[in-house]
């Protein structure tokens, strides 16, 4: 009961149940955008509508406390105004504060950044709450520090935990900081180790931004943690969330006279310093005029600006490049070869496969002596020109190398990288084959000179032509794709197979099935491509039989990067195998993998995932109506 005015006491507890049925049949929104505005103007001032607000939430039934205490959670216009008609509410009813500190922060993850920040500075604004604003700090540290949360959260999950970790410690004071300081420096080693392991590059960058975060709260007289990432608009924004102001404290804007009297203030002080600047130069000049008189430096330079630089020549022959890279200790021929490598080797493709092999060897070991610009992409560039010289032996070294001793994880993405770059060129038609088709397939007539007829007559059929001609839209002049061989589809099992074949046998310093499962995604990708690369090929049917084997073995994954590289194979297989062949090689695999693609459209926690899954799930849909509709 509450007593009023009056001498009158009232209960409020049909009112709050009527008010939570309201809510939990879907009517939140009606009644609580006509209430809390209501509230908000009549808890302002009195008391009195504090208790009455106070009393009408804490009368709601436990199964109906969620609806209401989200929904004014949501409308609230900030934290102070939310403080008001909750009060201690969470401290009081053990539902409220479940579906505080827990479920709408660690179960949810739909909110906007608003309702966080309504939230959290709502448990910041009470010493009574404040102990459940560091309680829920731990709660979320832990499970953004969590190995099994990076891998199985969606993204977006992870986002929002790291906003109302920012939110949290822009409430935090000294004193509190002070009493949970190792236990944040704990949690904040774990987790940043967890997302630097991830293969996905936003996760990776939340991990950076909220350790740098807590690092500087933590640590505010001594180093903090530094990384280097490229900042956008999310970086920003979790960035501004922890420099929090305080509520409802907005800045006033100032009046025209105040900021004239300002700025009149601020003149002075800008002209005395500005005088005392002037007064200091000439004091500088005259210590500057003794200084040049007592130096010795009173020699003319030598005019040159007309002198160029001395450029070495590079060399002309192969095998010169390989003596140069291997042994040579001038640092300027060095370089001129590693920037002539590429067009030495397509200016002369027999020379290039009598070394084949030993090239491919120098370029992957190569490392940079001199800083070089574009040294990666040189070394590359000619690694993609030797491989698709000499696909084969090369192919054969480059994948063997792949899984052998003593290569770090970068070499190892390098080959992948060079494996996919040749077998795109290879597989594109050449420019020059274009040209000769064009010319075979449009002979020129040739005029006898010094025919008078022959000046004239091409013009006058083009007028009867155009004149007997009806044209009902003119565009573009059509001009035919460049045509020739796919160079790749001789080779395709070359680049593939190898690749394919030992990804299950850990070696001493390389597993793939463990802790280098971002070198697994690469080469899950990198299968991916070369699949696609090798349609209409005759070994698309073996190697898309092979693929599905080896993504039904690693469906389950853990890394989503992992699994979205084995639904771009299973995009690939479909795409580039016959239907013909598909169904009939494969009808069981297919069979399996179709409820698989279900299975990941409904409880895959990745959005990308999800995604791939639901396009492959229509693709194999429409090659089975494509199939139906071929006459027999």
């Amino acid at each position: 009961y509450l007593f009023i005015p009056g001498g009158l006491d009232c209960s409020i507890s049909f009112v709050s149940h009527v008010l939570g049925k309201v809510c939990v049949h879907g009517r939140q929104k009606e009644i609580l955008s006509v209430l809390v505005p209501r509230l908000t103007d009549l808890t302002k001032s009195d008391c009195i509508w504090q208790r009455i607000c106070w009393r009408l939430v804490e009368c709601v039934p436990d199964r109906w406390m969620e609806a209401v205490v989200l929904g004014f959670v949501q409308r609230a216009p900030g934290a102070e105004v939310l403080s008001r008609l909750l009060g201690n509410l969470v401290v009081k009813n053990k539902k409220a504060q479940f579906v505080v500190t827990q479920k709408v922060l660690l179960l949810q993850y739909s909110h906007t950044t608003a309702v966080l920040q309504n939230l959290l500075g709502y448990l910041a604004l009470d010493s009574l709450r404040r102990a459940l604003l560091v309680k829920v700090l731990r709660e979320l540290l832990e499970t953004w520090g969590s190995s099994s949360a990076v891998k199985h959260s969606p993204l977006e999950q992870q986002q929002y935990i790291s906003k109302a970790i920012l939110i949290c410690l822009s409430h935090l004071k000294e004193p509190e900081i002070e009493s949970c300081r190792q236990e944040l420096l704990t949690s904040m080693m774990e987790g940043v180790k967890c997302h630097l392991d991830s293969n996905l590059p936003q996760i990776r960058r939340l991990g950076m931004v909220v350790a740098e975060s807590v690092s500087s709260k933590i640590h505010t007289d001594g180093p903090v943690l530094k990384f280097q990432y490229e900042e956008d608009d999310e970086t920003r924004e979790l960035k501004s969330l922890l420099e929090q102001t305080p509520p409802l404290c907005a800045v006033p804007s100032l009046p025209d006279d105040d900021r004239n009297g300002d700025t009149d203030a601020a003149l002075p002080q800008v002209l005395e310093s500005n005088k005392k600047s002037h007064t200091a130069a000439p004091v500088m000049a005259d210590e500057e005029s003794d200084a040049e008189l007592d130096s010795d430096d009173d020699l003319i330079p030598y005019d040159m600006s007309e002198d160029q630089e001395l450029k070495t020549k590079a060399p002309v022959y192969i095998r010169d490049c390989i003596e140069v890279l291997t042994g040579s200790e001038d640092v300027d021929k060095w370089e001129a070869t590693v920037k002539a490598l590429e067009s030495l080797i397509r200016k002369h493709p027999a020379a290039t496969r009598e070394v084949s092999v030993e090239l491919a060897k120098i370029l992957l070991h190569l490392e940079e002596k001199t800083c070089v610009e574009g040294f990666v992409e040189l070394r590359q560039r000619a690694q993609v020109a030797v491989l698709t010289t000499d696909p084969i032996p090369v192919a054969k070294y480059l994948t063997s190398q792949f899984y052998s001793l003593n290569y770090s994880l970068r070499q190892r993405m390098d080959i992948l990288d060079v494996l996919v770059l040749a077998a795109q060129e290879l597989s594109c038609p050449k420019s020059h084959g274009k040209t000769k088709h064009s010319d075979a397939q449009n002979p020129c007539i040739q005029l006898l000179p010094g025919s008078d007829s022959s000046k004239d007559w091409r013009r006058i059929v083009d007028e009867r032509v155009k004149s007997k001609t009806r044209r009902f839209a003119t565009g573009q002049p059509h001009v035919e794709p460049a045509s020739g061989p796919n160079e790749f589809s001789s080779v395709a099992g070359h680049f593939f197979f190898p690749l394919i074949q030992h990804f299950d046998r850990p070696l001493t310093t390389f597993d793939l099935l463990g802790e280098d499962h971002l070198v697994l995604g690469r080469l899950v990708h990198t299968l991916a491509i070369l699949m696609y690369l090798a349609v209409n090929t005759v070994v698309a049917p073996a190697m898309g039989k092979a693929l599905l084997e080896f993504v039904w073995a690693l469906r389950f994954h853990t890394d989503s990067y992992v699994r979205q590289g084995l639904l771009s194979c299973i995009s690939s297989l479909l795409l580039s195998v016959p239907t013909e062949r598909l169904l009939d090689d494969m009808t069981e695999e297919l069979l399996e993998t179709q409820s698989w693609l279900g299975d990941v459209v409904e409880k895959d926690p990745d959005g990308d995932c999800r995604r791939l899954a639901l396009q492959n799930l229509l693709l194999m849909e429409n090659l089975r109506k494509k199939l139906t509709t071929v006459p027999s």
